[in-house]
C-alpha cells in the first residue's frame, strides 16, 4: 500500500483532497452545486482533446476549465445562471464527443477519466497538480472575505465594496482549477461528491466558518485516504469508496445538526 508506485498517489490524491475540501466550503454557502457538477464534465473532453493533439492532461483539462467558465460567465449575464451552466455543459460535452471519435484512447483510459485512476498517478503529474491547487487554495484565501461576504449578501458585499460580479467570475475561476486538478483523480463523475459531501458536512457541524473549512479539508483528507486504502486492498473502484463516504460524512453531519437542535430545545 506505501510502496513506491503508491507514493505518487498518496502524494497526489492529498492535494487535491485538501484542495476540494477549501473550495468545497465555497461551493456549499454560495449554493454553487450544479456548477461544481457541471464544471468537470465540461471539462472533461480536455483530456480527449490533448489525448488528440498529444500535449499534457492537465494542460488540456486546464484549457478546457476556461471554456467553461468564458461560457457560463458570458451565457449568464443574458439570462438564468443555471440555465447558463447547462448550455456551457451541453457545448463542451459535444466537442468531448467529437475529440474522442477523433482519438485511438483506450476505453480503460476514458473510464478513468470519468470515474478516476488514482492508482495511475505519475510522478510528472504531481507538479502540475501541485501548482493548479495552489493557485486555486492561493486566489481563496486573497478573496476570502469577498467570497464569503457575496455568499451572505450580494447587497451587503457590494455596500463593503466587493463587486458581486466580479466575484462571481473569480470564483467560477477558481472552481474550475479545482475541478481541472480533481478529475484525474477521482473522475469528472465524481469531483462533485469529494467537493460537497465534506464540506456539507462540516457546514452541518458548525457555523463558524474557519472552523468550517478546516473540517471540511479534514474529512475530505479522510475520505480520500480511506477510499485510496479500500480500493487497494479490494480492487474497487476509488470512485466507489469516494462518494460513498461523502454521503456517509453528510449524513452524519445532519444526525450530529439535528442532535444538537434537539439539545438547544430542551436546553
Amino acid at each position: 500500500m506505501f510502496s513506491g508506485f503508491m507514493i505518487n498517489t498518496w502524494i497526489a490524491a492529498s492535494i487535491v483532497a485538501a484542495t476540494a475540501g477549501l473550495v468545497g466550503f465555497f461551493v456549499v454557502v454560495r449554493g454553487a452545486s450544479f456548477a461544481a457538477h457541471a464544471l468537470p464534465l465540461s471539462i472533461f473532453p480536455g483530456a480527449a482533446a490533448a489525448a488528440w493533439l498529444g500535449i499534457n492532461e492537465i494542460g488540456g483539462l486546464v484549457a478546457f476549465a476556461a471554456l467553461g467558465v468564458i461560457g457560463i460567465d458570458a451565457l449568464s449575464r443574458r439570462g438564468r445562471p443555471e440555465v447558463a451552466t447547462a448550455l456551457t455543459l451541453v457545448m463542451l460535452l459535444g466537442l468531448g464527443t467529437l475529440f474522442l471519435s477523433r482519438t485511438t484512447t483506450y476505453a480503460q483510459e476514458v473510464y478513468g477519466l470519468l470515474f478516476g485512476q488514482v492508482l495511475g498517478i505519475g510522478a510528472a503529474d504531481i507538479t502540475p497538480i501541485a501548482l493548479v491547487s495552489a493557485a486555486a487554495a492561493g486566489a481563496v484565501l486573497l478573496l476570502f472575505r469577498p467570497l464569503l461576504l457575496s455568499a451572505v449578501s450580494r447587497d451587503l458585499a457590494q455596500a463593503r465594496g466587493a463587486a458581486p460580479a466580479r466575484t462571481d467570475l473569480a470564483f467560477l475561476v477558481i472552481l474550475a482549477m479545482a475541478s481541472a486538478v480533481a478529475l484525474p483523480v477521482v473522475g469528472a463523475l465524481l469531483v462533485f461528491s469529494l467537493m460537497v459531501g465534506p464540506a456539507a458536512a462540516a457546514r452541518n457541524l458548525t457555523d463558524r466558518a474557519g472552523l468550517a473549512i478546516a473540517l471540511s479539508v479534514a474529512i475530505s483528507l479522510l475520505t480520500v485516504w480511506a477510499a485510496i486504502a479500500l480500493s487497494y486492498l479490494t480492487n474497487w473502484p476509488v470512485g466507489f469508496f469516494v462518494g460513498f463516504f461523502g454521503a456517509l460524512a453528510y449524513g452524519l453531519g445532519r444526525g450530529a445538526l439535528h442532535l444538537r437542535r434537539a439539545r438547544r430545545a430542551m436546553a
